[in-house]
C-alpha cells in the first residue's frame, strides 16, 4: 500500500511540474484561459507572421498600426520595421501609454499588437493590451501570433526588422 501511495505522490508531483512547464498556470478554473493569458485571445483575432509581413510589404491596401507591447530592451534590439513601442501590456504604465497613443484614432483603425518576449503560452503582455483596446471600442485589433519568440518567429524567418540606435 505504501508503495502505491509513494508512486501516486511521484505522479502527482510530476504532473504538477508538467503543468507549470507547459504554461497551464496561465489558465483559470476548469482549464479555461484567464484573461491575462495569450490563449484568451480568440483565434480569429490572431494574425500569423507570414500574413502580417505580406500585408506590410503590399504596395496597396490599408496598413495597420503595429505596436510592440513588450520589453523596451527587446524592441531596441530588433522590432518589426515601422512598428512603434508602446510599453509593456502587463504593467499599468504600459497600458496608460497605449491608451494615450490610440486615444485620437478612429475606432475602426487597423491595429496589430505584438510582444515576442517569450513563448505564447507565457506572454504576459499581449492579452491585457488587447483587452484594453477592445474595451476602448476598437474593432479592428489583431494580435501577432508569436509561438516561440520574436527572434525565432520573425527575425530569423527573414521578415523586415529595424534596430534602435
Amino acid at each position: 500500500m505504501m508503495a502505491f501511495i509513494h508512486k501516486a505522490g511521484t505522479v502527482a508531483v510530476f504532473a504538477g511540474l508538467v503543468a507549470v512547464c507547459t504554461g497551464t498556470q496561465a489558465q483559470g478554473p476548469f482549464g479555461a484561459p484567464n484573461e491575462s493569458s495569450a490563449f484568451s485571445i480568440p483565434e480569429n483575432q490572431l494574425v500569423q507572421p507570414a500574413e502580417l509581413s505580406r500585408i506590410l510589404a503590399a504596395k496597396s491596401g490599408v496598413k495597420p498600426l503595429v505596436l510592440q507591447v513588450g520589453s523596451r530592451v527587446l524592441f531596441e534590439q530588433a522590432h518589426i520595421a515601422g512598428s512603434e513601442y508602446d510599453g509593456p501590456g502587463s504593467q499599468q504604465a504600459g497600458l496608460d501609454q497605449l491608451k494615450k497613443r490610440v486615444a485620437a484614432l478612429p475606432k475602426d483603425k487597423a491595429i496589430v499588437l505584438y510582444c515576442g518576449c517569450c513563448p505564447w503560452n507565457r506572454c504576459p503582455n499581449v492579452a491585457p493590451a488587447f483587452r484594453l483596446l477592445q474595451g476602448m471600442g476598437f474593432t479592428q485589433v489583431k494580435v501577432l501570433y508569436i509561438a516561440n519568440n520574436f527572434g525565432a518567429d520573425w527575425a530569423e524567418k527573414g521578415y523586415p526588422v529595424e534596430r534602435s540606435h
